[in-house]
This record gives C-alpha cells, structure tokens and sequence, in this order.
C-alpha cells in the first residue's frame, strides 16, 4: 500500500476520475454511503478555495487507486475531517475490501490527531476511536415517491394527512402552489441565506453564515457542475412568491440535506415540510436512491425519515504532545455538548433558554 499527500490542485484528472469511479461504484458493494456528495472530489476541491490546509491523501495498491481520504491539516499536524462543522459526511472514499491502519494513515499524512463528528458507518479502523455515534435519519425513495408517501402514510397517518392539508390550503390562500427543484437565480439563493441566518438567531444558534467562508463555499458549490455533482436551490413557491427553499448537494444517487428554511410569515402552511416531500417527489424521478437528512435531534426528521444510518464522531490520535493538547481542549466540550442533546431534561431548558436569548437579540437589532 502506498499513501501520497497531495494539495487538492495537483490531483490528475486520473484521480478525480478514479475517486468518482469509487463512489459510483460503491452501491453496488453495499457501501451507498460512500457514494455521499460531501465525500466527492467536487466538495473538497470547493472547500480548498475557502480553508487553508486541505490535503487529499491518495492510496494506491498495485499501481491501482485504492482509496481517498480528504483532510485539513495544521501547520502543528493537527487534522480534521474537510469541512469540519459544515459537513455531514466525512470518511476514506475506497473500494471493497480495502482495509488500513488508522495510525499509519496519520503518520503518512503528517498528522498528529484526526478529528472527525460525522464519519460513515463501516469505517471500522477509525470508528475504533471514536467517542459516541449517532443516528442520522434518510428518507428511502428508490422504489418511487409514491411508493414512499405509502409508507409515510402508514407510518405517521396524521402527520402526512396534515403536511398534504396545508399544501392545498396554501394553494388556495396564496395562489397556486409551484415547486422548482433545480433553482439557478442566484437570488433566491441569497433569499434562502438570510431566512437561514435570520432563523439562526431567532433560535440562539450560531449563524453560520455569518462566517464569511461559509457563504462563500455555498456559493461556489452553487455554480459546481458535474455529471455526477451538482449544488441543489430547490424552492417552493405560491404564486410567485418564494415561501420555503433548501440548498443541498447531489451525487449520482444521493441528495444531502445542507441548509432548509422558510419565510416566517408562511408558517402556519408548514411550507418546509411541504418543500421535503416535493424534494423527495422530484428526486426519485431524478434517479435519487435518499435524502440524507443529515445528524441532529428535529422532529420534522423523524416525521418524514424511514430508516436511520450511523454516524460517529471522535478523533484518531497518535502518542503525541499536539494530540494531548488538542484532545485536552476539544474532548470536555463534545462531551458538555452531547451529553445536554441526548438527555431531554437537560436539554429542553437549554433549547428554550436558547430561543429567549434569540428573540431578545433580534428585538434589539430591530
């Protein structure tokens, strides 16, 4: 086995194909997962123009490519999954069978700890040492979008009923209801972008975009291209007024959930819900397997997802003073963190606490 480093733009066109062939290909082994958009080659190059750092270690088994692994690393050899706190899905892209030693992957990589907070099932040599894993639901639409309104229907009767209910009446209300799945007006994008930030602070969350180079990576990946990448605006209209939008990524067979949000003033429609399962019709006639909705306690994902994958977070660390140090500051506040999500009487106080601070911040920015 032979591992390379290489800077995202030095990469031949033979290893971008042959990274895409991997995930193509990874399907058919059982493997989908692998096949996510953020495990592309497209989303690392993207995020290369934005974070310094970002190195793609190249395998190669015979002459063969074996495997991909894309990171940032510091100049310390502190290392994180690419796009760490953006990205919902981070993992070695490789084709079956492979096996590695998490720790040789360090060292030919320079690196003193890897971290990661949404690693792919199925990576046994780095989910050794990860530090708890989570669910992270997908909506199932390769038999057809009926056949997955059938299941919904059967599995949460009301909710379905409902979602369908508010769609009509918004329809009647605001005038006829149109769905856009591939939005190109840069435009709406930044319609998109501000209710985001605006629901960012009225729930007390960060605001993402708020970060410069967060908005600008979106941006980019909105442009990118490919046959087999693309950035997603998918947009809900009545009228011609847009109510609800999402930005996500697509593979051949995959779309990732990324940024959803609406216009408050359409709330009572439950315009977002509407907007998913919309999404999920026009996928499914696109050739999409899932959505991945992505990791994270929301109600609205356990209404509309038919199954859960397994995500996991931690960090692979060699012996190493950085590795001390970095594990030292890092493992109390994941561990403060999950702890607050996973016990409910902890954190729905925090959750409302939260929102009070959000609605007393934003009544001052007005």
């Amino acid at each position: 086995m032979n591992i390379t480093v290489h800077r995202p733009g030095d990469l031949t066109a033979a290893d971008r194909v042959a990274w895409t062939a991997l995930q193509s290909k990874s399907h058919l082994d059982g493997a989908t997962e692998l096949a996510n958009p953020f495990l592309s080659p497209e989303f690392a190059l993207a995020t290369a123009h934005e974070r310094r750092g970002v190195r793609i270690a190249v395998v190669r088994e015979d002459g063969e490519h074996a495997a991909f692994l894309p990171f940032q690393r510091s100049t310390t050899g502190v290392g994180r999954a690419i796009g760490l706190g953006v990205s919902d899905c981070q993992g070695l892209v490789h084709r079956p069978g492979f096996d590695w030693d998490a720790r040789e992957f360090l060292r030919a990589c320079g690196l003193a700890v890897w971290e990661f907070d949404h690693l792919v099932g199925g990576q046994t040599p780095f989910e050794a040492s990860a530090s708890g894993s989570f669910p992270s639901p997908v909506m199932d639409i390769d038999r057809g979008y009926e056949a997955y309104l059938n299941q919904l229907r059967l599995q949460s009767p009301k909710f379905t009923r409902s979602t369908l209910a508010k769609e009509r009446r918004l329809g009647r209300d605001h005038g006829a209801v149109r769905y856009v799945h591939d939005e190109r007006d840069p435009r709406v994008l930044a319609t998109l972008m501000g209710w985001k930030s605006a629901q960012y602070r009225r729930t007390g969350r960060s605001d993402r975009f708020a970060h410069p180079w967060i908005a600008r990576l979106v941006r980019r990946l909105f442009h990118t291209r490919t046959d087999s990448f693309a950035g997603i605006l998918s947009v809900l209209y009545a009228g011609d007024v847009p109510v609800a939008a999402h930005f996500g990524l697509r593979s051949e067979r995959i779309l990732a959930c990324w940024f959803p949000a609406y216009d408050p003033a359409f709330s009572k429609y439950s315009p977002g819900l509407v907007l998913h399962l919309r999404m999920a019709e026009a996928a499914a006639s696109d050739g999409i397997a899932h959505l991945d909705l992505g990791r994270g306690q929301k109600s609205y994902k356990d209404s509309l997802k038919t199954r859960e994958v397994t995500v996991s977070e931690g960090w692979v660390a060699l012996r190493h003073p950085v590795a001390f140090g970095h594990l030292a500051r890092r493992a109390p506040v994941r561990a403060l963190r999950n702890t607050v999500q996973s016990r409910p009487e902890l954190f729905e106080p925090a959750d409302k606490l939260l929102k009070h601070m959000g609605r007393i911040r934003s009544r001052g920015q007005n």
